[in-house]
């Protein structure tokens, strides 16, 4: 790819599927080998940029970094962590709407890897099942935890909401700050992105309308 289709990709956003793209052997080597190549990698990085790494400081961060990355901002790529999603039998045969509200967005754009900062509104309407609330939240916070587009990361969450509830009533909310705009490029430092996806229900007009204005 060349550098200014390298540059389009990055300033736009695009994605290429809901999918985020993997290697078939991704998971091969162990947390423990990835951190020590991460860190091997990031110290080259670090000294291309002329920082001293024999000063106190500095000298630790390659690792740091390495075990950052794997265990906490991108632990949502391992198959292996994603939480367990335990549903119940709707035995009060509620049938109205369910709403987890301002659920923590912090993930990275997979352009730049910079911060995505921001909250998730999710919602559903229960047939035969229900899910225990903070499910939700660590489900959000899974696919969140990945090099991410935003629209990517909607369909993400819907779709596995919708798979395990078993109904196409979900609709899915995000509201985020992307560092990549706002600290390079346009340098935009206001504004922000939202991204909204559902199916079943939510088609109809006045079921969004009710969402939109329970989270706003």
């Amino acid at each position: 790819m060349d550098k200014e289709k390298i540059q389009i990709v990055g300033d736009n956003h695009i994605a290429t599927s809901i999918q985020t793209p993997l290697r078939p052997d991704a998971f091969d080597k162990s947390d423990e080998e990835k951190i020590k190549n991460i860190q091997y990698h990031f110290k080259m990085i670090m000294q291309e940029m002329g920082l001293d790494l024999t000063d106190d400081s500095l000298s630790g961060t390659p690792y740091r970094v390495a075990k950052m990355y794997i265990k906490e901002l991108f632990y949502g790529l391992n198959p292996a962590n994603k939480p367990k999603l335990s549903t119940f039998d709707n035995k009060y045969s509620y049938k109205r709407m369910l709403v987890e509200q301002n659920i923590t967005i912090d993930s990275a754009c997979e352009h730049h890897f910079l911060p995505i900062v921001g909250h998730a509104h999710v919602a559903y309407i229960p047939n035969k099942k229900v899910i225990g609330l903070s499910k939700i939240n660590r489900l959000v916070n899974y696919y969140a935890r990945r090099p991410q587009v935003q629209e990517r990361l909607v369909l993400q969450i819907l779709n596995d909401l919708q798979t395990v509830l078993d109904t196409k009533d979900v609709i899915v909310s995000v509201t985020a700050k992307h560092l990549c705009v706002s600290s390079r490029g346009i340098k935009d430092q206001s504004s922000f992105t939202t991204t909204l996806e559902y199916g079943g229900c939510f088609v109809e007009e006045s079921r969004r309308n009710e969402f939109l204005t329970i989270i706003a």
